[in-house]
């Protein structure tokens, strides 16, 4: 049967309408799970540094101390999410996003019964086993579950749902603490992510595994050796280089804004709080921006230079000194927003780099980068703060925006190639 104007059978577009709803709900679902469990570990990472102040009048450490425990978390996760996405290529990604979902939320509720600075170590190794599944299971999933024509939003709602648990995760544990105590808070945060991971278990949560999309190479073509070499060539390389250096500026900005911005500008600490969220918020609205951008483009490497371009001349603006503090929260905010931008694209970068039937590895080896930068950065700008250069922070940060833009130059051009 025709349609009235002589076009496609009706039938035919009936059946091309319910395919495309079905691709749609497929993806929302896809994304909106995923994207969940994302903000939950990104939350997590963000618990612990707002109680330093806390952890060092009781516990009797100094600040380079602290930055000791999330140096643990993340040198954890950065080994970690290379295994992790070995293991997520061979076994599925859905189980090991849930192993890791409970590992960071029992850290966080162990965490209520330290008594003694080592104690929260030990925490800090668990709570890294946990963080190192999400970005090589995540990517999994949503290369595998969502139509490539909204890969691009996929990565920016992901992104974006990340940076909405690091803005949650101070604020919630600040408001916990000051109503339960610390301890009440971890142990409130640990056990609600242990709810979280059980639902996301159940049935009702239906977390689609990326083997339905042929993405796990159970005859081994793409086993240990073959995937050595993957990640030894030298567009993933690079890729791993570009998120390292990225991590680093993000430490300086995110981990030490606060004392910098206090010390530098002589604001209160909740004004330099409330620049934070600003820098954390613009960031939430660059990405959402970068992905709408992201499908439209093909020059993905031009947005993500312009964007970290931009970033770093505004921090070099905040280094400078020379705007007056009320033009603070403008002026982070500003730089997340550049930085946003880029997400997106850069993922997107890092897929086209990717082999079939290796998103697990590629995508944990590459970001491991991120807490690779992670683990060393927290004590160079706690070493700087300690000794008066809360400029050097902006600064520093700066100069590392520089060299990601380099890097992600030469990826793009790799993986032409």
């Amino acid at each position: 049967m025709k349609g009235l104007l002589g076009g496609a059978p009706l039938e035919g577009t009936l059946a091309a309408g319910v395919a495309r709803a079905g691709s749609l709900r497929r993806d929302a679902r896809t994304i909106g799970l995923v994207s969940a469990a994302h903000g939950l570990s990104h939350f997590y990472q963000l618990v612990l540094p707002p109680l330093f102040p806390v952890f060092r009048d009781e516990l009797g450490v100094p600040y380079v101390a602290l930055g000791l425990i999330m140096s643990v978390f993340y040198s954890v996760s950065a080994v970690g999410q290379t295994v992790a996405g070995f293991a997520v290529d061979r076994v599925g990604a859905r189980v090991v996003m849930l192993m890791g979902l409970g590992c960071v939320s029992s850290a966080m509720a162990l965490a209520s019964a330290a008594t003694a600075y080592w104690m929260l170590l030990p925490v800090a190794v668990l709570g890294g086993l946990g963080n190192c599944v999400f970005h090589p299971a995540d990517y999994a999933l949503l290369n595998a579950g969502v139509s490539p024509q909204r890969l691009g939003r996929a990565y920016s709602i992901h992104s974006l749902c990340g940076n909405v648990g690091w803005i949650l995760g101070p604020a919630v544990i600040i408001a916990l603490s000051s109503q339960l105590g610390w301890r009440g808070a971890l142990l409130t945060v640990g056990v609600t992510g242990l709810v979280a991971a059980g639902l996301l278990a159940s049935p009702t949560g239906t977390l689609p595994d990326h083997r339905e999309g042929g993405e796990v190479d159970l005859a081994g073509a793409a086993g240990s050796a073959t995937g050595l070499r993957i990640l030894a060539t030298a567009p993933i390389l690079m890729a791993f280089a570009y998120f390292a250096f990225l991590s680093m500026s993000l430490v300086g900005l995110k981990t030490f804004g606060v004392p910098a911005m206090v010390t530098l500008y002589g604001v209160a600490v909740s004004f330099a709080a409330n620049a934070l969220t600003a820098y954390l918020l613009g960031n939430a609205a660059g990405i959402v921006a970068g992905g709408a951008l992201a499908d439209r483009v093909r020059r993905h490497e031009v947005v993500a230079v312009s964007g970290m371009g931009l970033a770093a001349l505004l921090a070099l603006v905040l280094a400078g000194a020379v705007a007056p503090g009320g033009w603070l929260p403008l002026l982070m905010g500003a730089t997340g927003f550049c930085m946003g931008l880029t997400q997106p694209s850069r993922d997107l970068i890092v897929r086209a780099a990717t082999p079939p039937r290796a998103a697990g590895k590629v995508f944990g080896f590459v970001y491991s980068g991120l807490d690779l930068g992670s683990t060393v950065t927290p004590l160079a700008f706690g070493f700087l703060l300690d000794r008066g250069a809360p400029r050097a922070v902006f600064g520093v940060s700066a100069a590392l925006m520089v060299v990601t833009m380099l890097t992600v130059l030469r990826v793009r051009a790799l993986a032409g190639r």
